[in-house]
């Protein structure tokens, strides 16, 4: 990963565009912090207690979500990093878009630019580190030559911890305006989509196949956060160790079409979701992804269970 935030711009701003490069880390309000905290230990993240709320870490020292104490779970907001040379020109296409200034938020800090955007989601700019990779990041599956044992008994199996997160997943009543929306303030490009239901966006600096997804819904709300792990045992294991801390239900293993990855959705104690998540399909900087529109009912997943009835439900609907 490129930690430097004044890195050139020019190879994206050339398209006429702005463009985020990263999120930096996602908020979310939920009823109980000490639930929130045996949660997300258990699936392999590192949680601190701050001041006013949980900070959470994957491997490394970057903070990747802040959880605060709140009625009901909900995105409190969504943080997003830019290059130096690109904050300006992203403000001027977020009021251009029609987003709303929000400086007057309890969330913000004076820090960069903030904004609502059509669903009435807080928005962070900021300067600040590309946390996305800047290329494929290697996924191995576990070979061994004839006779040496392959796979160590569960007791000797560490703990799956996640390197990164990957994405998020976000209800919109309009998928298409979600789109229209963020690619024209954001400078994010369309990856894939399945007609009015779901749209996958990528950022134009390199990113994984998606940075934020956008699922058709009634209301708004918050679907799931994805965290890369390093490989399809790594997913696997990562269920089984949720299964066994007491969080049994989600979705997987399998693998998905569009972007590629395996997968397993934790069901987390509010209705949303947590993913492992390994080998997805990455966009280098400056290509021109073959962005298509698939059947939905051919490109959810090339194998794995059935999907649950409370995959696509909205809780906060």
């Amino acid at each position: 990963m490129n930690l430097d935030a004044d890195t050139p711009a020019a190879t994206v701003a050339a398209r006429g565009t702005r463009a985020v490069h990263s999120i930096d880390h996602y908020a979310l309000l939920v009823p109980d912090l000490d639930i929130a905290a045996d949660f997300l230990d258990a699936f392999g993240l590192r949680v601190v207690r701050g001041e006013n709320c949980l900070e959470v870490y994957a491997q490394g020292d970057h903070c990747w979500a802040r959880i605060f104490a709140g009625e009901r779970k909900c995105l409190a907001y969504l943080s997003f990093n830019c290059f130096a040379e690109d904050l300006e020109g992203i403000r001027q296409q977020l009021l251009a878009s029609g987003a709303r200034p929000a400086d007057e938020s309890p969330f913000a800090d004076g820090v960069g630019a903030w904004f609502l955007d059509p669903d009435d989601n807080l928005l962070q700019v900021r300067v600040g580190p590309k946390t996305t990779p800047d290329s494929k990041q290697d996924a191995t599956l576990e070979s061994t030559p004839a006779g040496v044992r392959g796979a160590s008994v569960r007791s000797k199996v560490a703990k799956v911890r996640p390197r990164r997160l990957s994405h998020v997943l976000l209800f919109t009543p309009d998928v298409q305006r979600a789109l229209t929306f963020y690619e024209g303030a954001l400078g994010l490009r369309l990856s894939d989509r399945s007609a009015d239901i779901i749209a996958f966006t990528h950022a134009p600096h390199g990113s994984d196949h998606h940075l934020i997804a956008f699922v058709k819904s009634s209301a708004k709300g918050w679907h799931h956060a994805s965290w890369d792990v390093r490989d399809v045992n790594e997913v696997g294991q990562g269920a089984s160790q949720m299964a066994k801390a007491g969080y049994p239900h989600g979705w997987g293993t399998g693998r998905h079409v569009l972007g590629s990855n395996y997968f397993f959705y934790v069901l987390d104690p509010w209705g949303s979701f947590c993913e492992y998540s390994a080998d997805i399909d990455f966009i280098a900087a400056g290509s021109n992804w073959p962005a298509g529109d698939f059947d939905p009912e051919d490109s959810l997943y090339q194998w794995g269970p059935d999907l649950p009835d409370y995959f696509i439900r909205n809780s906060e609907a």
